[in-house]
């Protein structure tokens, strides 16, 4: 769809919304326009089946994705949150390409709804956000300037739903190490982050400790109480971490980015 027209892109929306418009809630998507994408959908997932390389399956998803927009877009205006194997399927695929703000917004309708992941995926939907977003962050794969913000947002999506403790616990993790603008097997000079930045972090690095112990981030939190110690109380002035246990705003992820939230994730 991505080739389409913008007479026939409007089209695709236009039944994307009329399918999600008269799908009861609760009830499973039905109608021709659903038939076509979940037959199309197929198709993508036996295509990606058949390969092994996990770069060359992101490298396909993304051509792909563009097949789904209008449908995306279409439920995401008109639905009424009846189950859409085709919608949480590529909510899992938008993460896995990067597009973290796209996922997100998905995700904000599907959790609202209580939407569930298909059978091939082993977990709820909140729980597969908190362990999928912050672990993007912890392996580099998202940049620095928006992660606070997005991993945020996943902390507030996911604030009331039931998750794992160390799913959790890996959402307050990444969140306090954005703070610190660190990732897993880096390392940054504790001396030169700001003193709002470094209270942050350490509100966040202690409720992923208090969440599960084995997080690994005892080293971190020494390491920031010997940097506030040194410092002038004056001259700490910290934002409020985000919603959520006392922790990031927003527990972890897609992830309209253009201001970094300081507040530690839900």
């Amino acid at each position: 769809m991505s080739k389409l027209s913008p007479a026939l892109r409007h089209q695709a929306r236009v039944r994307a919304e009329l399918a999600a418009a008269h799908a009861e809630p609760e009830s499973e998507m039905e109608g021709s326009a659903y038939d076509l994408m979940m037959a199309q959908l197929i198709e993508h997932r036996r295509r990606l089946k058949a390969i092994q390389s996990i770069e060359q399956k992101i490298k396909v998803k993304r051509e792909i994705l563009p097949v789904y927009d209008e449908w995306v877009n279409g439920v995401l205006a008109a639905g009424n949150g009846a189950q859409d194997n085709v919608l949480t399927t590529v909510l899992v695929w938008y993460i896995d390409v990067g597009d973290f703000a796209r996922a997100l917004d998905i995700a904000a309708y599907a959790l609202r709804h209580n939407l569930k992941l298909p059978d091939q995926y082993d977990r709820n939907l909140a729980t597969m956000l908190l362990d999928e977003i912050p672990g993007a962050y912890l392996a580099g794969k998202i940049p620095a300037e928006p992660a606070p913000e997005i991993l945020a947002k996943v902390g507030e999506l996911t604030q009331d739903f039931d998750a794992p403790d160390q799913a959790r616990a890996k959402l307050f993790k990444a969140f306090g190490y954005a703070q610190l603008g660190k990732v897993n097997g880096g390392d940054t000079d504790i001396s030169q982050v700001a003193l709002d930045r470094a209270e942050i972090a350490i509100v966040a690095l202690r409720r992923a400790l208090e969440l599960f112990e084995g997080v690994g981030v005892k080293k971190d939190i020494e390491r920031l109480e010997r940097r506030l110690k040194d410092s002038k109380p004056a001259d700490i002035g910290p934002e409020s971490p985000p919603e959520g246990n006392a922790a990031p705003a927003g527990e972890a992820g897609s992830t309209d980015t253009e201001k970094q939230d300081s507040s530690p994730p839900g």
